[in-house]
């Protein structure tokens, strides 16, 4: 389904689900990965009316939620179907990276499910994982990590849109995020994402073609930036460069 600025395209999502009997329906309305898109309140609305009454379960991936750079969250969509959100979230974006630990939240019939194949599966998760993410949570200031990552996001997200509207070619797009990790670029047509990621990688820049986002293969002229863990200086000389290849590029 098209993915919009502000979201799941509802007319498409509407097609879909009288086509074909969908039994759950897997979203990140926040901070979208790879997008970077965040679904906004109308859109979370639209596809909530759509879904109400149907069989089909809405699993909410929230591991960037606590991202935003607004610093307040637009609601679930568990507010506006309860008994058919499962809402799915990491300690590792928040927390530390190693901290392979998440969370759900969902409908009890669905809960108790959940906890018989988490059962079958591993008995458990790691226990020492769990036992550093309480005493983190029972003893530290946690909102206010938050809040640092927040701003800290919130600035390398800002310098490096502002450089790539400085230093790319006009004929470049690509989302402003309100949160999240990622800058998602579209290049011109004609213009390989893989062909950037080989001649960046040579200028010691990393980025991520877009083609392995799609199951239809298509993005071939699309492409994922992480701002996230790179510093100011590195962000600036990265994109210099970024720029510089996608310049000397050659259409097909």
């Amino acid at each position: 389904v098209l993915l919009h600025e502000d979201g799941l395209d509802p007319a498409q999502f509407a097609h879909e689900l009288k086509a074909y009997p969908i039994r759950f329906f897997y979203g990140v309305p926040n901070s979208q990965n790879p997008s970077g898109v965040t679904y906004s309140e109308q859109r979370r609305k639209d596809i909530a009316e759509l879904l109400r009454d149907k069989e089909t379960l809405l699993i909410e991936d929230d591991a960037y939620g606590e991202l935003n750079f607004a610093g307040k969250s637009l609601p679930s969509f568990r507010q506006y179907l309860p008994e058919q959100t499962i809402i799915t979230g990491s300690f590792s974006k928040i927390l530390a990276p190693g901290i392979r630990m998440g969370w759900v939240v969902a409908p009890p019939a669905v809960m108790e499910q959940l906890v018989i194949a988490k059962q079958a599966s591993d008995l458990h998760s790691n226990y020492l994982s769990q036992r550093i993410a309480y005493e983190y949570l029972a003893h530290e200031d946690f909102d206010a990590k938050i809040r640092i990552i927040q701003a800290r996001y919130k600035a390398q997200a800002e310098q490096m849109v502002s450089l790539m509207k400085e230093l790319m070619p006009a004929s470049v797009r690509f989302t402003t995020p309100q949160g999240g990790m990622f800058v998602w670029v579209t290049l011109p047509e004609g213009i390989s994402s893989m062909e950037v990621f080989e001649r960046a990688l040579k200028e010691d820049v990393a980025v991520l073609p877009g083609t392995p986002f799609y199951t239809d293969g298509g993005g071939k002229n699309t492409l994922r930036i992480n701002f996230s863990n790179s510093t100011p200086e590195k962000i600036r000389v990265g994109i210099e460069r970024l720029a510089r290849v996608i310049r000397d590029m050659p259409r097909s």
